[in-house]
């Protein structure tokens, strides 16, 4: 008799007991799964944020100045091909004009052309602007390229000196690039750029790690100008 009255029972208690719980514990399941969700989405939402609002400042900031003079350590590796390769440079920024030395060349862009000096082989090489690639980071474009083209995400914190770094990934969105992935090190209170890191798909690293950073200069008014009559033993390459 309880054998058969458990078999009429059994519809019932599936339809009225068994699956409401079994239907109220999916329910949870699957609201506890969204707020999970929403949250991680969120959380990479809010970071992304942050990462761009941080390169926001560090724009403003460079765009303030009338100048700027950077001293820095020009590192490049490549373990696969046995290379090494440490110098210093030199940087003066003026909105898009510049002059560059590095690995005893000269480079100046005068708003018009570009001169590349170089005393070994006593050439010049006098091109335009608009022969450079638009994907090239130049000198002018050194402390903005990362605004644009570039996925940005927060990545570690360094102390250095007593100085907080807040690193910035940024990973090309053209799957063509050159470029596997970047490090902007940013440091916290005065936005300035610390370090640069360039990962190539080669396997060639390149790092930019900045001595010093001297805004607003006192600089000639000649400072990006290109005298001729200086390099008069040197052969002119005009492309």
């Amino acid at each position: 008799m309880k054998k058969r009255l458990f078999f009429w029972l059994a519809p019932f208690i599936a339809k009225r007991i068994l699956i409401p719980v079994a239907t109220k514990g999916y329910n949870k399941f699957i609201r506890r799964s969204m707020m999970i969700a929403m949250l991680i989405l969120g959380g990479a939402f809010a970071q992304a944020q942050t990462a761009k609002a941080m390169l926001a400042d560090v724009t403003a900031k460079i765009k303030s100045y009338d100048n700027i003079a950077i001293d820095y350590k020009y590192a490049l590796d490549n373990e696969s091909a046995s290379v090494s390769q440490e110098t210093r440079g030199d940087l003066i920024l003026q909105g898009d004009l510049y002059k560059l030395n590095l690995l005893g060349a000269t480079q100046m862009y005068d708003g018009k052309m570009i001169y590349t000096i170089k005393p070994e082989d006593e050439e010049v090489t006098i091109s335009a602007m608009s022969d450079q690639d638009d994907t090239s980071i130049t000198p002018s474009k050194m402390l903005s390229f990362f605004n644009e083209g570039y996925v940005q995400e927060l990545d570690i914190v360094q102390t250095v000196k007593g100085r907080a770094i807040q690193y910035i990934k940024l990973t090309p969105m053209d799957s063509n690039s050159d470029v596997k992935s970047a490090l902007l090190g940013i440091d916290v209170q005065t936005k300035h750029i610390y370090k640069l890191i360039f990962t190539e798909n080669s396997g060639t690293k390149i790092t930019i790690t900045v001595n010093s950073f001297k805004p607003n200069q006192p600089l000639s008014k000649k400072a990006f100008i290109f005298d001729e009559a200086k390099y008069a033993d040197y052969y002119i390459n005009r492309l």
